[in-house]
């Protein structure tokens, strides 16, 4: 069984709290700061960019120092975290992938926007979502953990999030949309999958998949195109289905079986 320290190690983040306390996953600045940075920054490099040659446009010091550390929340910004060495890699590979790549990390990292993702996904297209709902998904184990104020704005984050990943659309009410996954987010998918210790069907069953909110043949269709672009290698004969990564250095799993 993988455990959750290994997974920490990778870049999965676990606990109570989460960076959508305070933001949205700041799908325009990490376009903008990624785009102006090279592939191989460090963490310091970022910094410097956002505090101290302000690139992202931010009016203080402060909103410059609290923006670096969100994304750090969101995404890890150091290539030395697998999970965003891999993100990093793939980043530029389609504009198209971007915002549910973004989401994918960001999930992976927050655990308060993972906790979300199952109000989400189970809504049928077009189907309203009213923020209350949220809200009271928030406080459902804990209902005097926060203001009233406090659950609002933390529901405005996270429907921001998945609007941004086009899983959600309205500005004042949400409804239900189906977002367009690329191969680039199956990969990425698996990917995760793989951090938990899962292979074969396995991973096509696995929560990362099953958040591109796309049919099973269509994730299979998409592997393969990502087989055909060298992020994987995925062959499929009959249930028979096998997924390796040839040209990535993968996190060891320590486990002598699959997790469920």
């Amino acid at each position: 069984m993988i455990d959750e320290q290994q997974l920490t190690q990778f870049g999965f983040k676990f606990g109570r709290n989460g960076a959508h306390s305070a933001r949205s996953m700041m799908i325009e600045e990490l376009k903008e700061l990624l785009f102006a940075c090279d592939e191989n920054a460090t963490k310091q490099g970022y910094e410097d960019d956002i505090v101290n040659f302000n690139i992202l446009h931010k009016p203080t010091e402060k909103s410059r120092t609290l923006t670096f550390r969100h994304l750090v929340d969101l995404y890890g910004m150091s290539m030395d975290i697998p999970l965003f060495n891999i993100f990093r890699q793939w980043w530029e590979l389609s504009e198209e992938a971007q915002p549910i790549l973004a989401l994918q990390l960001a999930v992976a990292r927050d655990p308060i926007l993972r906790n979300s993702a199952s109000i989400i996904l189970p809504l049928q297209l077009g189907e309203h979502l009213p923020r209350e709902i949220v809200e009271q998904h928030l406080a459902h184990d804990d209902p005097d953990r926060f203001s009233p104020a406090s659950l609002k704005s933390f529901a405005q984050n996270i429907n921001g999030t998945w609007t941004q990943a086009n899983y959600l659309e309205g500005k004042a009410k949400k409804y239900r949309a189906q977002p367009k996954a690329t191969y680039v987010n199956i990969a990425y998918a698996l990917f995760l999958a793989h951090c938990h210790g899962l292979s074969g069907q396995r991973m096509f069953d696995s929560f990362w998949c099953q958040m591109l909110s796309q049919d099973k043949e269509h994730l299979f269709e998409l592997a393969h195109r990502a087989s055909l672009r060298g992020l994987i290698n995925f062959k499929q004969i009959s249930e028979v289905i096998e997924v390796t990564f040839p040209n990535i250095e993968l996190p060891k799993i320590n486990s002598s079986k699959e997790q469920g």
